[in-house]
């Protein structure tokens, strides 16, 4: 069910980069680490136009595609040479339901952010020969990934914005991502993740699916049942065929590996164990983008550490989608967010 879902014909057209056997940093190693990207526009002669956007959970390219890049928008294939990239584990780069055996499944090798983004790195400098990206953006885990790169290539990255992460996950969004990850192994079909069909762990998929809607947007979303909008005639039409559709389709094991990497997130490993000195490696241009009504990343931790980051801004935005805006569903959101990556890439 995932492999048809994230299908060239449903998240395509894409290209994978190669990147032979990959060393992990908490061990082990993933064999012929596969990265799948998509890009827009031309690189320029001197190389200096390079856009960097990274997924999110559960999303892949074609979700940033369509949400964030087109004529007209801060993200303008017409200027800019935009690379999406997807995260490891995500379904379409290396996965644990794409890997053989006997790295497949259960068994395939944690990973952290800071793998991504090694490879993700890469990618840019052997695909494309770019040495400094013009803006790095990514929301969610993309924000975890953007702060990353912002911290452990500091001369690669000239703008950063990341939008709506932290640069650490926050105790309380840690038991929010066990939460998620028992949900879906709560399923009997579950079977330690040795299913034979992913599609018979729908019960657990189910129930995350739910824990996301709860924590992920706002009350108001609810009570002024903005899903109208989407063409949904009730709250259990709404969850049951937009937030239970979305995750449906999704592996399992693929899930719970980028739950597992979401809840570990730490960029203060690159400065000892200290966020201080991690983030004080930061020399890009950075915007900080919070959306004010955000459940799983609240302003005042984004605030808290954007004040840590030279050079740095704090931009807000307010949707009463909350974490759901990213996804292109609120125009007043995709105004304001095109406005501040405008602003960003007009600044030297």
């Amino acid at each position: 069910m995932s492999r048809c879902s994230h299908s060239q014909d449903v998240h395509g057209p894409y290209e994978t980069y190669d990147l032979g056997d990959f060393e992990l940093e908490a061990g082990g190693a993933i064999r012929g680490l596969k990265l799948a990207y998509v890009t827009f526009g031309k690189l320029s002669p001197g190389k200096d136009n390079a856009i960097l956007f990274p997924t999110w959970y559960s999303g892949t390219t074609k979700n940033l595609e369509q949400a964030y890049v087109g004529p007209g928008r801060a993200l303008d294939p017409s200027k800019y040479f935009i690379i999406l990239v997807n995260q490891i584990g995500n379904g379409l780069s290396s996965s644990p339901s794409t890997a053989p055996p006997p790295f497949n499944a259960a068994r395939f090798p944690r990973a952290r952010i800071g793998d991504d983004v090694r490879a993700q790195h890469r990618l840019i400098v052997e695909r494309f020969g770019v040495e400094r990206l013009a803006l790095v953006l990514g929301a969610s885990m993309g924000a975890q990934q953007t702060y990353e790169w912002a911290v452990r290539f500091p001369d690669a990255v000239a703008r950063a914005a990341p939008i709506a992460g932290t640069t650490r996950t926050s105790p309380h969004n840690r038991l929010l991502l066990d939460n998620f990850i028992a949900a879906i192994a709560s399923d009997p079909a579950w079977d330690g993740g040795w299913y034979a069909d992913a599609s018979a762990v729908h019960r657990g998929l189910r129930r995350h699916a739910r824990l996301f809607a709860l924590n992920g947007f706002t009350p108001d979303l609810y009570a002024q049942a903005l899903w109208r909008k989407l063409g949904f005639v009730s709250d259990e039409d709404f969850l049951t065929g937009f937030v239970e559709g979305h995750f449906l389709p999704q592996d399992p094991n693929d899930l719970i590996f980028l739950a597992r990497k979401w809840r570990d997130n730490d960029v203060s490993r690159a400065g000892g164990g200290d966020k201080a000195s991690a983030l004080a490696r930061i020399k890009a241009r950075t915007f900080v983008i919070a959306i004010e009504e955000d459940g799983f990343f609240p302003l005042a931790d984004i605030e808290a550490e954007q004040k840590l980051i030279a050079n740095s801004e704090l931009k807000t935005l307010s949707s009463k989608w909350g974490h759901l805006a990213l996804l292109g569903v609120d125009p007043g959101y995709d105004a304001r967010i095109d406005a501040f990556l405008k602003e960003l890439l007009s600044l030297s």
